[in-house]
C-alpha cells in the first residue's frame, strides 16, 4: 500500500487506511486497532506522501526519511521508542538526516516519525521508494 492512502488525523491517535470517500469526507481504517471511524472534512487530515521535513537546504519528502529509517535500521523497528526523552530522540533523527532544521522540527514531529514508521512496519508497509508518474514518463 503507498504511503498516498495513509493518513494522519488530528486529535486521533495512530495512523488511518483510506477505505472510500463519501459526499462529507471519507472512512478510514484505524491501523492500530482496526476499528473503522467516518472523518469530516472539517478534521485536520494529512496525507503521508504530502508531508515533508524541513532540511537545511530544501524539504525531505516524509517517504525518503522513512526509507533513511528503514537502511539504518535494516528493515527492523526503531531502535528507540517514541516515547524517549527529546534528547535520545533529536540524537536519533540527527543519525537518520543529519542536516535536519532543528529550529523547525520539533522532538513532538519526531516522535510522530518514529511512531509512525513502526506503525507502517508492523502493518507490513515497508514501500518507501520515490513512486514513479506516468506522467513523467
Amino acid at each position: 500500500m503507498a504511503l498516498d492512502k495513509i493518513l494522519s488525523i488530528g486529535g486521533k491517535p495512530g495512523l488511518y487506511k483510506l477505505l472510500t470517500q463519501t459526499r462529507t469526507g471519507f472512512v478510514g481504517e484505524s491501523l492500530l486497532d482496526g476499528k473503522r471511524i467516518s472523518v469530516g472534512m472539517r478534521n485536520n487530515v494529512s496525507v503521508l506522501s504530502e508531508i515533508a521535513i524541513y532540511t537545511l537546504e530544501e524539504e525531505v519528502p516524509l517517504r525518503e526519511v522513512f526509507q533513511k529509517i528503514k537502511e539504518k535500521e535494516e528493515g527492523k523497528k526503531t531502535s528507540i521508542s517514541h516515547k524517549a526523552e527529546k534528547i535520545q530522540l533529536e540524537e536519533y533523527f540527527f543519525e537518520v538526516l543529519p542536516n535536519y532544521d532543528e529550529d523547525r522540527v520539533y522532538a513532538s514531529d519526531i516522535k510522530k516519525i518514529v511512531q509512525w514508521y513502526n506503525i507502517l512496519l508492523e502493518n507490513g508497509i515497508t514501500d518507501f521508494a520515490e513512486e514513479k508518474n506516468s506522467e513523467e514518463e
